[in-house]
């Protein structure tokens, strides 16, 4: 988990930024979820009872003192005495996010937990994930199930019917787990209707978690570091359309927050990569970091993807901009052994072509086993557990194949109800090759 750094705003404006980030992406809903932030007194600021989500103002937070009195207009929330009950047990937790995202209401209503070992960032983000048994919603009983599975160590807890409850040292690091467990949950549901869902070894885990450095920060190789000098009018512009297409991605849900790499070509062999650690909803501009004559611009921390982009930029010079991504559909058949076929359409395939999947040690290491995969005209790959990797001559041009890459395999999906699949014939599919030149 990176280092993540708490924002210099009032408990109050941060509890309402995240209830409306967990609000618009309807992870709960208008009477739905309760976040929490234990601050250095000890108080605790929690989301009042009974005021709707959707129009939550900071004027509405209570604050619960040290000393047990509440403050503010509004009763607390109801599930207050899980959250007490939870940083009692867990002094190193900070705040306590509780919803009912659909996927994740999903599986407590199996009475079943989302594995995390189902791709690297969702086991790392993540880690354990336990079991809170039913009790009445807002009783001690409750809160003492739940603060029996965090005082295991356990940072995220399905409840019995009842959604689930993720803690975390502050709240940003609290949402991450909380938005990558249900992304999970939601991936895991997609790829079971395609086939047996295939987890991580133990042994693939080590092989994800290698190049991470043990302050948390991303390993950088051996990548020196360089200062670089002002930055020429391409590079601004480079940067703030990189910046724009994230931001993109991670409203149209193609990203989660600590995920996925985005990087554009200045010239030659360097390029403006996204960060390690650094929230795709709000990157900025400063928070790339340019990669140059084979160094990093000081200070920053690329993306641990930095040598596979590094090395297809090499390979390929008509390559302008590469993506990878965790869209949930096009996962759930990154995490299944059912190929993604992109016959389709017309435009899918003219944007796809034909997707292979290529091994899960080929997103680690120096990309040299990922260029037997990809090309200017196989610009598309899913990678095992790993989301796709993707090339494109622009930045819209990547963007646009990931849009798409998602959009069929939500079709593909979609359709299994429906009967079988029937894609365009062999006849159709060389009419298009040969029409729009596609080698």
């Amino acid at each position: 988990m990176p280092i993540v750094q708490r924002p210099l705003v009032h408990p109050r404006d941060e509890l309402v930024a995240t209830m409306q980030r967990i609000y618009r992406y309807k992870m709960t809903t208008t009477s739905g979820g309760n976040l929490s932030i234990r601050d250095e007194t000890g108080a605790i600021w929690i989301t009042p009872a009974r005021v709707d989500k959707g129009r939550l103002a900071a004027s509405d937070i209570v604050c619960i003192g040290a000393d047990g009195k509440p403050a503010g207009r509004h009763p607390p929330s109801s599930e207050y005495p899980f959250h007490e009950a939870i940083y009692r047990v867990r002094p190193d937790l900070g705040a306590v996010i509780h919803a009912h995202p659909v996927a994740l209401v999903a599986f407590s209503i199996c009475r079943t937990v989302p594995r995390p070992d189902l791709f690297p960032q969702a086991a790392h983000v993540c880690r354990a994930v336990d079991y809170a048994p039913y009790e009445l919603p807002g009783s001690r009983a409750l809160g003492e199930n739940i603060a029996a599975v965090f005082a295991t160590g356990c940072n995220c807890a399905m409840l019995e019917n009842h959604g689930v409850v993720v803690g975390g040292r502050d709240l940003a690091e609290a949402f991450q787990r909380f938005e990558t467990l249900e992304f999970t949950a939601k991936t895991v549901i997609k790829a079971s209707q395609l086939g047996p869902v295939r987890y991580l070894t133990p042994e693939q885990l080590t092989v994800a978690e290698r190049p991470r450095a043990p302050a948390g920060r991303a390993s950088q190789g051996d990548l020196p570091e360089f200062v670089p000098t002002a930055a020429s009018t391409r590079e601004k512009e480079i940067r703030q359309e990189l910046c724009e297409f994230i931001q993109r991605g991670y409203r149209q849900r193609l990203l989660i927050s600590t995920g996925g790499s985005f990087s554009a070509r200045l010239s030659g062999d360097d390029f403006v990569i996204s960060s390690y650690g650094v929230d795709r909803q709000s990157i900025q501009p400063s928070e790339l970091t340019l990669i140059h004559a084979g160094q990093r611009e000081a200070g920053h921390h690329p993306s641990r993807a930095v040598r596979i982009h590094q090395r297809l930029y090499r390979e390929y010079p008509s390559v302008q901009a590469i993506v990878n991504a965790t869209p949930v559909n096009a996962t759930a058949f990154s995490v299944s052994d059912t190929p993604l076929d992109a016959r389709t359409i017309p435009e899918s395939y003219l944007f796809l072509g034909d997707v292979p999947t290529a091994p899960f040690n080929a997103a680690y290491g120096d990309g040299a086993t990922l260029t037997a995969v990809l090309s200017p005209s196989r610009p598309v790959a899913l990678l095992e557990n790993n989301g796709a990797m993707i090339l494109g001559k622009s930045i819209l041009d990547a963007f646009d194949r990931l849009e798409v890459l998602e959009c069929t395999a939500e079709a593909v999906i979609n359709s299994l109800p429906l009967g079988p699949l029937r894609p365009m014939t062999d006849g159709q599919i060389e009419q298009l090759r040969t029409t729009f030149g596609m080698l």
